[in-house]
């Protein structure tokens, strides 16, 4: 065991504190003890506003994997009695996460970032969550920053998906997988993304609780419910057209008497009525926006921006053969530009 006769502690605000790395969390400080002969160095984590030693090692910080940010823990007293029961029945860990990422293919897309909270039987009860910033290897696009606030030069300096892959893994490992949507994308991105870094992670092995699935199937979102909501009746003869067509105008009225800040105006209305389409360049979905510019949404092509295929000699003929093949006419008419040589710019904010 390392033994220091005497130290001296050169605390978070010192000037003599080892410089950070910009690798390092913001919340994670290396400092250092300075023994009888030797130089000890430690690593204290900002937690719920108080520091603990979470790191002590005779290798300067800069040699050691990146630690993640500890954000604060959820107070068990304000889950619920419920939640407190199904920590009491668990025989192992649940572990709650999720990722951010350059976009939803998950083939080719990267996580920027991903937390992991796990939460074990009593009476270790709820862990701090532990938060990575990773660098994707690749631009993420302006689309993407939009949705989540993280940018290029935000993880320039933030490790790769390959330092960390082994501590995720590890806090995984045993315990039953938790989130919102991750059977839909989160489960499948970290999959292809462990695989690209020579690491085995496998969701058929994790037996999973998917809280948007419960949502979905508690609280259905189909015209019966919206009835029910917005009117306060039961619908009538659904799905027959007449009685469909009447409720969708009472639910219309029912959501401009609740929502009092709901516009009047057509255009307003318009625009967030076509905001699930927004990401898309043509009705159809065949290409989305990256960089405010198309980018192949399917096919051989997939994930290639129109300029670079127009700009392909040996790609040109799947663009005359999307003009005159059974395709919506916008798509067709957003190839036909782009064989001219004018490349559509998404000139929305």
């Amino acid at each position: 065991m390392l033994k220091v006769r005497s130290f001296t502690f050169f605390g978070l605000g010192s000037s003599d504190r080892l410089a950070v790395p910009e690798r390092w969390s913001g919340t994670t400080r290396p400092s250092r003890l300075r023994g009888f002969n030797y130089i000890v160095y430690i690593v204290i984590c900002r937690e719920n506003f108080r520091y603990k030693l979470v790191l002590m090692s005779e290798e300067p910080p800069e040699t050691l994997k990146p630690w993640p940010t500890v954000g604060k823990t959820p107070k068990l007293s304000k889950l619920g009695p419920r939640f407190f029961a199904f920590i009491e029945a668990l025989d192992g860990p649940v572990v709650f996460f999720d990722l951010e990422t350059t976009g939803t293919d998950t083939q080719r897309d990267r996580i920027v970032e991903i937390c992991l909270l796990r939460v074990s039987p009593l009476p270790v009860g709820i862990e701090s969550p532990r938060t990575w910033r990773i660098n994707p290897e690749i631009r993420i696009p302006s689309e993407a920053s939009d949705i989540h606030g993280i940018y290029n030069a935000d993880v320039d300096s933030c490790p790769t998906l390959a330092d960390i892959a082994d501590d995720v893994l590890a806090i995984m490992q045993g315990a039953i997988l938790s989130g919102f949507a991750i059977t839909r994308m989160d489960l499948r991105m970290l999959q292809t993304e462990m695989a690209r870094v020579g690491k085995r992670f496998d969701p058929s092995g994790f037996k999973t609780i998917d809280s948007q699935v419960i949502y979905h199937k508690r609280e259905p979102r189909n015209l019966s419910a919206a009835v029910q909501f917005y009117c306060d009746e039961e619908l009538e003869g659904a799905h027959g057209a007449e009685a469909d067509t009447v409720a969708s105008l009472q639910v219309f009225a029912g959501q401009l008497q609740k929502y009092e800040d709901l516009e009047l105006g057509v255009e307003g209305l318009h625009e967030i009525s076509t905001s699930l389409n927004a990401a898309f360049v043509d009705a159809g979905r065949r290409f989305v926006w990256k960089d405010k510019e198309p980018v192949f949404n399917f096919g051989k092509l997939r994930g290639r921006s129109l300029r670079s295929v127009a700009g392909d000699p040996g790609e040109r003929d799947y663009l005359r053969w999307i003009v005159q093949g059974p395709f919506e006419a916008d798509t067709q008419q957003l190839v036909c530009e782009a064989l001219e040589g004018k490349i559509r710019v998404h000139k929305g904010t």
